[in-house]
């Protein structure tokens, strides 16, 4: 790989291009980032802009959602989406020769009609993944977290929306963030695989040029992490989940990897959890993670059981994060951890696919791309000495927030 794989062009609507050249493969990847997702809501439509994510593939003003679909297929696109708090991507990987209609097929996306006669068929579709969510007691708990400790900020509500602001959402209502989410100074146009950067410049300007210019929007303001208690009586649940969220590093530093490892050793495949928690028969299922945003950061520990288990499970592991704070870590616990991690990222980074994701994960966290070998070094760097390092700065002790959802009264 050549010591700068990457080119920065910015249009002059503002739409920003992020390109990696990756010479050695027969691919190219291209998606098309947009700086929006369930922060950049206001409570009465929560939910649109996974909504809209669903939109963008019914229809623009030059295909319809059959066209939309039926186009990628014939390029043999391997495509898709995702919205989360902060984001949305649409993206997709084909053979190099076909990255200029890929990129056609994306930008026609961008400046999709969201044609009236497919939001209520798609709004049914919202609220069938609303209530197949409520049927799961780890999502409806999640949900219940995220409510109690962020709230009065819009990472309390979650990504899907409620059924009342779904329900209630008016088309108009999601063409007025469209256009203000959507606009090309809010938008990244991220290219990785084997690709000449001129030609993906001009394309680009080709392409989206003619775009205006005018993100509206109030700023993102950081979160807190909130501290305490809540309980959530859930009767038509057999099992009972408690989860325990304390602060973490936010996406932008390198530290976020050693709450990575930090949470893996902890409740992660072969963990601590896992061998004196779910394999002494305490409960069935238990573990934890690292969620990050661009501002804020937790580790969420977690675990499900029967009702009457639940003190026991709880005290299972607030035992092992005690002895996790105070005692340290392995050498081993961390090379087996490190050393998977640095396979998941080597095995990413030779895919335009994946390394697309990569990029889009630096660029909208950082502000700008790290290379394989940058990524690989932060994972080599965390040793038993950094990861004691990083308890003392975010403790895995103390109160917390703590909650636990299910029939039992439990709290």
């Amino acid at each position: 790989m050549s010591a700068n794989p990457y080119t920065f062009h910015t249009l002059p609507n503002g739409l920003r291009i992020v390109i990696e050249v990756m010479p050695d493969v027969p691919s190219a990847a291209a998606g098309f980032l947009a700086r929006t997702g369930a922060r950049d809501e206001t409570r009465d439509v929560a939910g649109v802009s996974h909504f809209l994510e669903h939109m963008m593939f019914k229809g623009t003003p030059h295909r319809t959602w059959h066209e939309i679909n039926s186009a990628f297929d014939a390029m043999g696109s391997t495509y898709n989406a995702f919205t989360s708090n902060d984001r949305t991507f649409y993206y997709g990987w084909v053979p190099r020769d076909r990255l200029r209609a890929q990129l056609e097929l994306l930008a026609d996306m961008m400046q999709s009609a969201i044609p009236p006669q497919e939001f209520d068929m798609e709004k049914n579709v919202i609220l069938e993944e609303i209530a197949r969510s409520k049927d799961n007691l780890v999502s409806v708990a999640f949900d219940f977290l995220m409510e109690r400790v962020f709230a009065g900020h819009p990472l309390e509500w979650p990504v899907l929306g409620y059924d009342d602001t779904v329900r209630n959402l008016k088309r108009d209502q999601m063409v007025a963030y469209f256009r203000r989410r959507y606009a090309p100074d809010n938008l990244i146009l991220i290219v990785a695989g084997n690709v000449d950067p001129a030609q993906v410049i001009a394309w680009a300007q080709e392409l989206c040029g003619g775009w205006k210019a005018g993100c509206e929007g109030p700023p993102r303001t950081p979160p807190g992490i909130g501290t305490g208690k809540g309980h959530l009586t859930l009767t038509r649940f057999q099992q009972q989940v408690v989860m325990w969220c304390f602060p973490a590093p936010p996406g932008s530093v390198d530290a976020c990897e050693t709450a990575s490892a930090a949470s893996t050793i902890l409740g992660g495949d072969n963990s601590r959890f896992y061998w004196n928690i779910v394999q002494k028969g305490i409960c069935p299922r238990a573990g934890a993670f690292h969620m990050d945003f661009s501002d804020v950061g937790s580790i969420i520990l977690w675990a499900m059981c029967e009702p009457k288990n639940t003190r026991a499970a709880f005290d299972a592991m607030r035992a092992e994060t005690e002895k996790f704070q105070t005692g340290g870590v392995t050498p081993d616990e961390v090379a087996r951890g490190r050393n998977k991690r640095l396979t998941s990222l080597a095995a990413e980074a030779e895919a335009p696919y994946d390394r697309l994701k990569q990029i889009m994960d630096d660029v909208d966290y950082r502000g700008q791309p790290r290379t394989v070998e940058q990524r690989l070094a932060v994972v080599n760097a965390i040793t038993p000495d950094t990861v004691a390092q990083y308890t003392q700065t975010y403790p895995l002790a103390g109160e917390g927030f703590l909650i636990s959802a299910g029939p039992a009264d439990w709290i």
